[in-house]
């Protein structure tokens, strides 16, 4: 773009923000090293278009629709892998019984699928507004809102199957969902 530089609080407002897209960037990308890859692109993609980022809006929804929109482009290239976006997710060894640990949560979080975990990440930990993870992610408000759902019901869904001694744990048991 131009040559000049970006502002030192736009600089300092990066670098603040690179734990949250480092954390964006893993549930992106398959391994550490793509996410890393993912975050390096996005913060040059930044820092060369600092000029479209209008002062005064979120500069953290504006990264993270970069990372998603690179996301896309890596994705329809190939480069982070194609079998990552749509494959099953790998089998993994059941947990042990009793409460829920960190490790019960994330084998089933790596179970959701890469649309899930997205708006799961930006809404739920991130703290983005349903309006700005639809921006970041460029997709409605709506779309944002049933993807939310559908991924808190489907972590509570593989949570209580990965648990032995509860309903629906191992057996093939209906369950009763709530439609509304």
């Amino acid at each position: 773009m131009s040559g000049a530089s970006p502002s030192p609080e736009f600089s300092l407002e990066l670098v603040a923000l690179l734990p949250r897209l480092r954390r964006y960037a893993r549930a992106l990308a398959p391994d550490r090293f793509a996410a890393d890859d993912l975050v390096q692109d996005t913060l040059e993609r930044a820092w060369t278009r600092h000029r479209q980022w209008l002062p005064g809006t979120d500069l953290r929804a504006w990264l993270f629709a970069i990372m998603h929109n690179r996301r896309v482009d890596i994705a329809r290239g190939d480069r982070i892998g194609a079998a990552s976006v749509d494959a099953d997710p790998p089998d993994l060894p059941g947990p042990s019984p009793g409460p829920i640990d960190g490790l019960d949560l994330q084998r089933a979080y790596d179970r959701l699928s890469a649309e899930h975990r997205a708006v799961l990440l930006l809404v739920g930990v991130e703290q983005l507004s349903y309006e700005e993870a639809a921006q970041a992610l460029g997709v409605p408000v709506g779309t944002v809102m049933s993807r939310l759902s559908r991924a808190r019901s489907r972590l509570r869904c593989e949570l209580d199957t990965d648990r032995p001694g509860r309903p629906g744990a191992g057996d093939n048991t209906p369950r009763l969902t709530r439609i509304k």
